[in-house]
């Protein structure tokens, strides 16, 4: 059985030990990182565009809610999403869990090993850390999340043409900055 079903086609790059199961929609520019895991087996998980799923992410769906990541997102090393939602242009730190129900609004940073517990709602625009993770500050994170995308989004398409070291030019790291105006 293969890896790469037509769901990878419009995506950036997909790591060849990334694997995907069920019903699941990755977006045009997307990059699925080496060893993460999504598995859909009841509601559906979406991947929205040129968002990033890092190193050892999990992706699953709830007990009756799927998981749906939104546009220029960037769910870093370690992250557990099962059955949330997660808006635009947001930044799940390091080893962070998101559990059931819990909604993430737009342009949000979720600082690194912190855990929603289920039904948790974030506010747009929020900054959160701890366990349980609650708003610390509230700051329109939407520059630095749309810039670490977009540069995942260069990375993802270095790797797929085998060039592991593209962030190094700096004339790459400027298109990541252009494009954070970009629709």
């Amino acid at each position: 059985m293969s890896n790469k079903p037509d769901i990878f086609e419009d995506a950036a790059f997909v790591h060849d030990t990334a694997r995907v199961y069920g019903n699941v929609k990755i977006g045009h520019g997307s990059s699925l990182w080496p060893y993460a895991v999504v598995r859909a087996e009841i509601y559906e998980v979406v991947i929205g565009t040129k968002s990033n799923i890092q190193d050892f992410v999990m992706i699953h769906v709830g007990n009756g809610t799927g998981t749906i990541v939104g546009d220029y997102c960037s769910i870093t090393h370690h992250c557990t999403l099962h059955g949330c939602t997660i808006g635009d242009n947001c930044l799940i730190g390091i080893n962070s869990t998101i559990m059931d129900g819990c909604v993430i609004g737009d342009n949000c940073i979720i600082a690194g090993h912190t855990i929603l517990k289920e039904g948790t709602v974030i506010p747009d625009n929020s900054i959160v850390a701890g366990s349980p993770g609650k708003v610390i500050k509230t700051r329109n994170s939407y520059e630095p999340n749309r810039f670490n995308a977009m540069a995942y989004y260069e990375n993802a398409l270095g790797y797929a043409e085998g060039d592991h070291r593209r962030l190094s030019d700096p004339a790459v790291m400027e298109l990541s900055l252009i494009h954070i105006s970009e629709p």
